[in-house]
């Protein structure tokens, strides 16, 4: 669908152009937005692998570990279908950890860990192996759904992706966005937390 939406304003900007006359503003346009783009990505490249580097340090300072165990209780309370000490418990604490700290693209790969550990659930509760509620192949569980609210509404102290942008088109103060960045995502959890606990509610009643 964004492919066609994307093809199709494409389509609609260059016969506009052709028909005011103005294909050559459409082909430097395209020709400087070709070059901001690559000195975007090489950028981004450099932003994400410090922030992913520093990650990894404090990995193997075991700061994510004390992180994970002070998140746990608020895991359990918003996952609790999903059994103690499960592999997907992890990947969900790493994956919330990584979109905290702003990086998604280090959130990603345990992001789809994380799915596939809750489809194992799903599995295992097909199989009577674990108690809940049992759904057709293809249909996502509370968990899925839940996780995938989260993923998306998350509460992010360091936007480090909105930083880079303001940083390449010369903000004056590329940190300038954290203070709004903190609000806005507080309230966008604290609204997901809350329809998240509301529809399991129901569907419990």
């Amino acid at each position: 669908m964004l492919n066609k939406l994307w093809a199709g304003m494409i389509i609609v900007g260059v016969m506009f152009g052709a028909f005011t006359g103005k294909m050559p503003e459409i082909t430097n346009a395209a020709l400087d937005s070709a070059k901001e783009a690559v000195t975007l990505c090489i950028t981004m490249v450099g932003v994400m692998s410090l922030w992913v580097g520093l990650m990894e340090i404090a990995e193997c300072a075991g700061i994510i570990q004390a992180a994970s165990r002070w998140m746990r209780p608020f895991i359990k309370w918003m996952f609790p279908g999903v059994p103690k000490d499960h592999p997907a418990e992890k990947y969900i604490t790493t994956n919330t950890i990584a979109n905290i700290l702003g990086l998604g693209w280090a959130a990603t790969p345990a992001g789809l860990k994380a799915m596939e550990e809750l489809e194992k659930i799903e599995e295992d509760r097909r199989r009577g192996r674990l108690p809940g509620i049992v759904r057709k192949r293809g249909i996502a569980s509370n968990e899925m759904c839940t996780f995938l609210v989260l993923n998306i509404s998350s509460l992010q102290l360091i936007p480090v992706n909105v930083i880079a942008f303001r940083s390449q088109y010369g903000s004056v103060n590329p940190a300038g966005i954290v203070g709004a960045g903190i609000l806005a995502t507080m309230v966008s959890t604290l609204a997901g937390i809350v329809f998240c606990k509301m529809a399991e509610g129901k569907q419990g009643s």
